[in-house]
C-alpha cells in the first residue's frame, strides 16, 4: 500500500512540476515548484522501487498518470485542445499499464511457485 501511495505522490508532484513549466513562461516564480516538484517526484519514484514496487509498473504508471493528468489539466486551466482521439490514446496508454500490472503480478507468483 504505501509504494502506491508513493506512486501518487509521485504523479501529482510531476504533474505539478509539468503544469507549472507551462505557468513559468509567464511568470518565471514558477520554476521553484518546477524544481521542487520534479525533484520530490523522483525521489517518491525511487522510493516506490526501494519498497518492491517493480521498475515497469512503477514508470508505466507514473508516465501513464502523468500524460493522463497532464492532458486533462492542461486542457482546463491553459485551455489546450482535449480531443475524443486524445481520450482514446489516454485509455490505450492506461489500458497498457494495468496489463504490464496484471502481467507482473502473475510472474511474482509463477516465481514463488517454483522457489516453494
Amino acid at each position: 500500500m504505501k509504494q502506491w501511495l508513493c506512486l501518487g505522490g509521485a504523479i501529482i508532484t510531476e504533474v505539478s512540476a509539468t503544469l507549472a513549466l507551462k505557468a513559468a513562461l509567464e511568470a518565471p516564480v514558477w520554476y521553484v515548484l518546477v524544481v521542487f516538484g520534479y525533484v520530490t517526484a523522483f525521489f517518491l519514484l525511487s522510493v516506490c522501487l526501494r519498497l518492491g514496487m517493480t521498475i515497469s509498473v512503477a514508470y508505466g504508471a507514473w508516465g501513464a498518470g502523468g500524460v493522463t493528468a497532464t492532458a486533462l489539466l492542461s486542457a482546463s486551466i491553459f485551455d489546450e485542445p482535449l480531443t475524443w482521439l486524445m481520450g482514446c490514446g489516454m485509455a490505450l496508454i492506461l489500458a497498457g499499464v494495468i496489463t504490464v500490472e496484471v502481467g507482473s503480478q502473475k510472474a511474482h507468483a509463477r516465481q514463488e511457485r517454483e522457489q516453494a
